[in-house]
């Protein structure tokens, strides 16, 4: 009995420092769209969301359609993703809570330098992508259900045209890969303009058509709802909410892209409504 008395302190002390370094408070589970990881800014602001909190984060860099299901499914603990309309369903279903706005960017328009379909510099995109299709100029679609593939179908109906045949090609692939894709096929896409800049070395795409106000591209961040999902991380999950909303983070938002790209790749909107981004982005 002596001999276990003086081997509990030795045995406490291993299971905290066991403890310690599993992560007490447990992991994260993040699902979000590719742009965020593409672009480099979730390794900026994970590793500080761990530090301050001493959660763990689990990303899973999907499209926005994908993460929007793994939350429906309780498969997430939060969602950081870029489709609005999307979005409200799942708010409205009671799945989604705490659903907050956090920043914005746009789409753009990118094609090869030759510009085969005689876009660029047009105002309207539905008007550029009609003339893709009416020439036949190679698109390259990401056709993942994301927040971008989304954006891509509204700007297609709004144009009265439904894109088929060879001209038209999906990768079903992540924002990254697809301009690698567009480039290598001499052809259009359209992107978030973070993924683009970031990726702007490895491909031969110039912008074509920006500024349009339907291009706007506003990501939402939100808990699954753990009344739905008991397995659900709720403290981590609203630990990261409200990460992601603080002055200091959405300054390093603010700030990530200026020293590489001599611009900001987001810009940060927490307190702001979507009804100011409509007006004023």
């Amino acid at each position: 009995m002596r001999a276990v008395r003086k081997l509990m302190p030795v045995l406490a002390l291993v299971l905290a420092l066991l403890g310690a370094g599993c992560g007490a408070k447990g992991d994260v589970v993040l699902a979000t769209t590719t742009s965020t990881v593409d672009t480099g800014l979730l390794d900026v602001l994970i590793p500080e969301f761990e530090r301050q909190t001493g959660y763990r984060v689990k990303t899973i860099a999907v499209g926005t359609g994908q993460a929007l299901a793994m939350g429906e499914r309780g498969e997430a603990d939060v969602l950081l993703v870029h489709a609005p309309e999307a979005e409200k369903k799942l708010v409205d279903a009671g799945i989604g809570i705490n659903y907050r706005l956090v920043m914005h960017n746009d789409f753009i328009i990118v094609g090869p330098p030759g510009d085969p379909a005689g876009i660029r510099g047009l105002k309207s995109s539905p008007a550029a992508f009609r003339q893709i299709a009416d020439r036949r100029a190679l698109f390259v679609s990401r056709g993942d259900d994301s927040g971008t593939h989304k954006k891509e179908q509204e700007i297609w109906k709004e144009a009265g045209v439904s894109p088929a045949g060879g001209w038209y090609q999906q990768s079903g692939q992540g924002m990254g890969a697809t301009l690698l894709m567009a480039s290598e096929k001499k052809a259009y896409t359209l992107t978030d303009r973070a993924t683009y800049l970031a990726q702007k070395k490895n491909v031969d795409l110039d912008v074509m058509v920006e500024g349009d106000r339907s291009l706007l591209n506003i990501y939402h961040v939100m808990q699954v709802n753990p009344a739905r999902f008991a397995k659900v991380n709720a403290r981590g999950a609203e630990a990261f909410v409200e990460f992601m909303l603080a002055p200091e983070t959405q300054k390093l938002i603010g700030d990530f892209g200026k020293d590489k790209f001599g611009q900001s790749l987001f810009f940060p909107d927490a307190g702001k409504t979507m009804e100011e981004l409509g007006r004023g982005a």
